[in-house]
């Protein structure tokens, strides 16, 4: 069942690539994962023995061990990830205020309109802390 599913989502993973909806730098990640998990599926015993060398009662605890970690280090880098986001998203949006402000104020930018005013105050909203 184990290699099933690791083929599955080395397939899955392809796809995605296909489409452009997963970047580069996760797919070769994942895809690496999936040529790790895949063949482990067909040969499940091939981990026990290091799982004795480490002190593990077996390979497949090994394997869900890393699974594990695995899944935390991918858990801390998308908070990173999002963090960082976060904070250039917010610079963006200061950034168009300052630059709306300025045009504005140049007589450049029509700040009667409707639309306008209503993306302002939700941009100044967004950038205030």
């Amino acid at each position: 069942m184990t290699s099933v599913t690791g083929l599955l989502v080395l397939g899955y993973i392809l796809e995605l690539l296909r489409r452009q909806q997963l970047r580069e730098k996760y797919a070769a990640i994942w895809l690496a994962i999936g040529l790790v998990v895949a063949p482990l599926g067909f040969m499940p015993h091939v981990l026990d023995p290091v799982a004795r060398a480490l002190g593990i009662a077996s390979g497949v605890s090994l394997v869900l061990f890393v699974g594990f970690v695995l899944v935390l280090l991918v858990s801390l880098h998308l908070s990173w990830e999002t963090s960082r986001l976060e904070a250039e998203t917010r610079t963006l949006a200061e950034d168009v205020a300052l630059i709306r402000a300025h045009l504005v104020q140049q007589g450049g930018y029509p700040s009667t309109s409707l639309r306008t005013e209503e993306s302002g105050a939700a941009i100044e909203a967004q950038v205030k802390p």
